[in-house]
């Protein structure tokens, strides 16, 4: 069995997950990058069945809150294809200098590709209880405003923020209460 890097610590239950590209790399500033994202998202969902929580995409990494049957499987899954897809993209778009960044960053033993788009990992973390689940969706959903993006989190369109208000969302959550 090969060697899981995203340490799922309870498959049977909901983490909550980190993805950051390289270098901090700005890639998630056009909506077309955003929405590979919300695609690969909505597949997993209705293909694979991944219980999507929420969601928050900034500029340079996202957060989510996720179950599935093989979360790690899915993770990588995402990490896979979303980088496939995005690296395709930015050299379509000849976005040179993210890409040079991403061949300077690519890892010495990543001798199978050209560049990287994903930091290695995604920082799982059980969400154990209601408590803690609460928590880390008022974090994702508060993130965009932390920073200064938005003053309300259901004004920040690339977050789930607004499906827990009632309105619909880019993409269809499994809301948690």
């Amino acid at each position: 069995m090969a060697r899981s890097r995203y340490h799922i610590t309870e498959p049977d239950k909901p983490h909550f997950l980190t993805c950051t590209v390289v270098e901090w790399l700005p890639v998630f500033t056009r909506p077309d990058t955003v929405q590979m994202l919300l695609d690969c998202w909505r597949y997993q969902r209705e293909n694979h069945g991944l219980r999507l929580y929420g969601y928050v995409v900034l500029e340079n990494h996202l957060h989510y809150v996720a179950h599935a049957a093989d979360l790690g499987k899915s993770l990588h899954q995402f990490k896979s294809f979303t980088a496939r897809t995005l690296i395709d993209y930015l050299k379509q778009q000849q976005v040179n200098r993210l890409l040079n960044r991403m061949n300077f960053a690519k890892r010495a033993h990543k001798t199978d590709r050209e560049h990287q788009f994903w930091q290695e990992g995604a920082h799982p973390q059980l969400m154990g209880d209601e408590q803690t689940m609460r928590q880390k969706l008022d974090y994702i959903h508060n993130n965009p405003v932390k920073r200064g993006y938005v003053d309300n989190p259901a004004h920040w369109r690339y977050s789930s923020a607004r499906n827990y208000e009632g309105q619909p969302g880019l993409i269809e959550i499994d809301r948690w209460m």
